[in-house]
Order: C-alpha cells, then sequence, then structure tokens
C-alpha cells in the first residue's frame, strides 16, 4: 500500500565487515541504494521549537550515528535502526488504516488532520480542498481553529502563503513557511499570523496522477520550527496515499450531489395553494439516491390530489423509474382522480409493461376541501395517519399488494373525513426504517411521537412535521448519511 523505499539491507556480510573493523554503519551505507534518501533515524527525537515530542523521532544524519571509536555493540546500532524502521512502518500504518475506514468527504479531512499533525509535530491546522478542475466541492476544514479563526485565515493573500500557492498551481510551492525568517513577509499575513499565535507553517498538496491537484494541507506551529528530515518523509508518504483516498471520496461526493439534485427536481419545487388546506412536505435523500417521493397537484373543481410512493432500488436507475411513474400518475389523476381505484390500476398496468422487474407501493388520496372529504387507496404502502386534538390515529385501508406484484391491481378505497383542524400525514416506509426498529414498533414510535406534537403548533402543518422528525428520528438522524428515503406530506384542513 506505502511506497516505501527499501532503506536497508541486512545482510549477514555487514556484520562480517564489522567485524573486520570496517563498521556496521559503513557496511549499511554501502547496501544503500544509489540517490536514496536516509528517511529513517535513531529512535530519540532532539529538541526542536514546536514538534511535539511524542511524535516519532526525525531524521537521522550521519554525524548522529555513533562512529567506530566510539566501541558501541556493532549489533546496537543495528537493532536500534531496525527499531526505528518497524516504528515509522507501525505508525504509517495504523494511520493510513484510520483513513481508509473513513467514507465521508468530511471525516476523512478530519483524519487527515490529525494525523498530519502528529506526524509533523504541530498542534493546528487546516485543508482547503478546492480541485483544479473546478468541478468542487470547495471545502476548509481547520483542526483546533474555529470557525472565525480560518475567516481570519482567508483575508491573507493566497500568493502570501505557502497553501495559497500551492492551490494557484504556482511552481515550487509548499514546504516550511517561518513568519520570522521572511522580511518581506505579506502585513496582512504577519497580522493574522500574530492574532491566532503561529510562527511557522508548514504545507504539501493533494495531489494525484489521475485527478491532478485536489487541495493543499498546512500545519500551524506555535514557534518558529519546521518538521525535520525524517519527519517530512513520513509526512509525505501518508499525504500520497491521503490524496488517493481523498480523490475517490470527492468522486463519490459528487456522485452523490449530482443525483440527489437529479432526485430533487423531479419532485415538485413548491406545493400548490389551495382554499382550505395547508400543505407541508419533507424529503431526506439517502447518499445513492432513492426512489421515494410525493405529489400534490390541484385538479378540476377544486379538488386537491395527494400522493406517496417508493419504488424498489436505489441510484440512478430508482430516481428515473420515481421520475417516470410520479409523471404517469399525475397523468392519471387529472383524468380519472375521482377514482383513486382506477388512477393505481392504471399505474399497475404502467409498471407492470414498462417496468417488469421493478415493483412500487403509492398512495393516492382525491380530496375535497370544503366538504372535508378524502377519498384515498394505497397498494402495498403504510396507512395514513390523522392528527388531531382530539384524536391521533391511523386510518384502516384495504390490505393490498404493492405495484407490479400482480397480475392485475385493484383494491377498494375508503373515505374519511377529517375535522376541521386535523392534520392528514402520508409518508413512506423509509420514515419507519430509519428508526432502525421492528415494523410493529416503529409504527408505535411514529404514533407516540404524532400524539406528542404541542398544542401551540398544531396549525402548522410544517412544525407538526418537524417535531414528528426530530422526535421519531432523534440525535441527528433524520440529516444522517442513511440508505433510507425519507418523505413525508402533511395536509391541515381548516
Amino acid at each position: 500500500m506505502l511506497d516505501i523505499p527499501s532503506l536497508v539491507r541486512v545482510h549477514v556480510d555487514a556484520l562480517i565487515a564489522a567485524q573486520n573493523d570496517m563498521g556496521v554503519c559503513d557496511a549499511i551505507e554501502q547496501k544503500r541504494p544509489v540517490g536514496k534518501p536516509a528517511a529513517m533515524s535513531a529512535p530519540h527525537l532532539p529538541k526542536v521549537a514546536g514538534i511535539d515530542p511524542a511524535v516519532p523521532s526525525p531524521a537521522h544524519t550521519h554525524a548522529s550515528l555513533p562512529s567506530p571509536a566510539a566501541h558501541t555493540p556493532p549489533g546496537a546500532v543495528l537493532q536500534d535502526r531496525l527499531a526505528g524502521w518497524v516504528s515509522d512502518l507501525t505508525t504509517l500504518h495504523e494511520l493510513t488504516e484510520r483513513l481508509a475506514r473513513t467514507t465521508v468527504l468530511d471525516d476523512a479531512l478530519n483524519e487527515l488532520l490529525k494525523a498530519g499533525a502528529a506526524l509533523v509535530g504541530a498542534r493546528r491546522g487546516l485543508v482547503v480542498m478546492e480541485p483544479a478542475d473546478g468541478l468542487g466541492p470547495v471545502v476548509t476544514t481547520g483542526l483546533g481553529l474555529a470557525h472565525a479563526d480560518l475567516g481570519h485565515i482567508e483575508t491573507v493573500p493566497r500568493s502570501a502563503t505557502a497553501y495559497g500557492r500551492i492551490l494557484d498551481g504556482l511552481p515550487d510551492a509548499g514546504g516550511a513557511d517561518l513568519m520570522a525568517d521572511q522580511d518581506g513577509l505579506d502585513p496582512r499575513h504577519r497580522e493574522v499570523a500574530a492574532r491566532l499565535g503561529y510562527a511557522a507553517s508548514y504545507a504539501l498538496p493533494l495531489t494525484t496522477e489521475g485527478s491532478g491537484r485536489l487541495g493543499a494541507a498546512v500545519w500551524l506551529y506555535d514557534e518558529s520550527a519546521e518538521p525535520v528530515e525524517r519527519q517530512q518523509h513520513l509526512v509525505g508518504l501518508y499525504i500520497r496515499y491521503a490524496a488517493e483516498h481523498l480523490a475517490r471520496l470527492v468522486e463519490l461526493e459528487r456522485a452523490r450531489t449530482h443525483v440527489a439534485t437529479i432526485a430533487e427536481e423531479l419532485l415538485p419545487s413548491r406545493l400548490p395553494r389551495v382554499a382550505r388546506v395547508q400543505l407541508a412536505a419533507r424529503h431526506r435523500t439517502g447518499p445513492r439516491g432513492g426512489g421515494d417521493w410525493y405529489d400534490a397537484l390541484p385538479l378540476p373543481e377544486g379538488a386537491l390530489g395527494l400522493a406517496v410512493g417508493s419504488v424498489t432500488g436505489s441510484g440512478p436507475s430508482a430516481v428515473a423509474a420515481m421520475g417516470r411513474l410520479r409523471a404517469s400518475l399525475r397523468a392519471y389523476a387529472v383524468m380519472e382522480g375521482e377514482d383513486p381505484v382506477a388512477v393505481l390500476s392504471d399505474l399497475e398496468l404502467l409498471l407492470r409493461l414498462t417496468e417488469p422487474a421493478r415493483s412500487a407501493t403509492a398512495l393516492f388520496a382525491y380530496c375535497e376541501p370544503a366538504p372535508r372529504k378524502i377519498v384515498l387507496a394505497g397498494a402495498g404502502h403504510a396507512p395514513p395517519l390523522i392528527i388531531g386534538e382530539r384524536r391521533t390515529e391511523f386510518v384502516e385501508t384495504s390490505l393490498s399488494a404493492p405495484l407490479g406484484m400482480l397480475a392485475c391491481w385493484e383494491a377498494p378505497s375508503m373515505e374519511l373525513s377529517p375535522d376541521p383542524g386535523e392534520t392528514v400525514l402520508l409518508y413512506t416506509d423509509g420514515l419507519l426504517r430509519r428508526t432502525g426498529a421492528p415494523m410493529d414498533r416503529a409504527f408505535a414510535r411514529l404514533h407516540a411521537a404524532a400524539a406528542s406534537v404541542p398544542k401551540p403548533v398544531r396549525d402548522d402543518p410544517g412544525a407538526i412535521l418537524d417535531h414528528v422528525l426530530r422526535t421519531l428520528l432523534p440525535d441527528g438522524l433524520d440529516e444522517a448519511d442513511h440508505a433510507e428515503d425519507v418523505v413525508m406530506l402533511a395536509a391541515r384542513f381548516v
């Protein structure tokens, strides 16, 4: 996984050479590949300002090694070197394994910053993702820096910072940037450095052969210091692997964004305004994009059509099938919306002919706002929920198979008349599945969440949906990167 050069080959002849007064160090030096830098070190770290002593030891030089005159046992020198190399390999393996376990771009950036800070001996840092192809995402993440601190750093001209020169694609960009050693330092850069309390920085590009420049990472030192040779070598190896991992996550993030955008465009851009009915909807799309959908459309004679549904599968194919199904249902609703059974029967025939390998659930309701009359039919879909001051109950709909699973679908419709001020809640089973509970318990939790809606917000369907989401899916599960879509549509009758 890691491209770590072979720094030394331990042969018997090295020990023989040492015994012949040649010296273990000289013997090992003969085995070193020509042109390869010495990147591993003695096991003890010299004191360097701003460097965390807990970080593995710096690169060795020839002067730091014991000379033959010191009468150091050859085996001890070799053991020290080998121990240092093993420690380095173990550290890199652990850090890259932790990075490989991240599946979200933000988590990967945070892990990169923490690992890099440990390797170079810094306490703070930031990473800026700004792919050279201009397709995004553009993200800035900090370690030990508040949002306001990142804002101050961004006010420094890009050409005045090492990481800014990397992002601008300037040659010889990156590396150490010592504030005290630069007489011509940009005044704003010096001011921000003094304000945030850092005296030096070390920046590296995030680049891959396939994707080009992705961004830059920079770590900040509290004192005027820079990583020693061995630390630079280790963090360089880590960054090479991290850039490849980030490139894969960037592509995945772009795909997710595209699918989510398409799914949102296939859903209503806004809900219609119909007299005596208040509407609200909530939609949460999973990372791969799913086939859950909703619709609300005005019909002739002041009627209103409400629909929710779910197509099996996920990804672009499910999103495309969802779009086709929703568009077809709108057409059938306009032609024969007064008969929800006929609407779903036509939809069943269409799905069976055009999508023979796919099934779907759907619920369609024909609403007459003035008399508060609703006629609905469902095909394998979860029952609606009525939320009011005097009752919170599920509507008993007839049992039926999902669309596409029978030769011909047909189930009886049913009628209900909500009282003034009551809200009819339609939803998809993704809302229940996100709870992680068995389906019967999920229904019970949904009922309890709806029953606990505070009285002051019962006249706002949007507030009702938000309360149910927060109660049923606590701790951010309503916004989590979950495989299940969530669709909720609420209609309050006045």
